[in-house]
């Protein structure tokens, strides 16, 4: 029960030092959009990449601020191992920040026999979906490719 409550501190805390850092990395950022990725298929990830970029070529970095949430099969862009590693790495560099769900991770570790390993540029968050609304109830705008 101690370790469960100790978990919830973490993911809690992490939570709120994401939503602050979201605020304070575009402060002059005139466009807020988080785009959601929630299909395994590799076209929609690529998709959801190229979307990223284009925000960042039409309003250059400084102006946009992006945010990539996955959850349900759109977890598996976050993986380690995906193809798209160096892309999501370009456009961290860029500013774009990466929300893995917690939810989903939990579900995949129980179906895979042991946690998937994501991308250091990933942040677990306790629900994809939940991270969407509070985004969008910030002002984001929320793109489904």
């Amino acid at each position: 029960m101690i370790k469960l409550i100790h978990t919830l501190v973490l993911v809690t805390v992490a939570s709120v030092v994401l939503h602050a850092n979201a605020a304070q990395d575009k402060p002059f950022a005139e466009q807020k959009v988080v785009l959601q990725i929630s299909d395994a298929d590799p076209t929609k990830q690529t998709l959801v990449l190229n979307v990223a970029s284009n925000l960042i070529k039409a309003y250059g970095p400084d102006k946009v601020d992006v945010e990539i949430v996955a959850f349900g099969p759109g977890l598996r862009l976050m993986f380690d191992d995906n193809h798209n590693k160096g892309r999501i790495s370009g456009l961290t560099d860029s500013g774009v920040r990466f929300a893995a769900c917690g939810n989903t991770r939990k579900k995949m570790t129980k179906a895979l026999g042991k946690e998937p390993t994501l991308n250091g540029n990933a942040t677990v968050v306790p629900a994809g979906v939940v991270r969407i609304v509070d985004l969008v109830n910030e002002g984001y705008i929320l793109v489904k490719p």
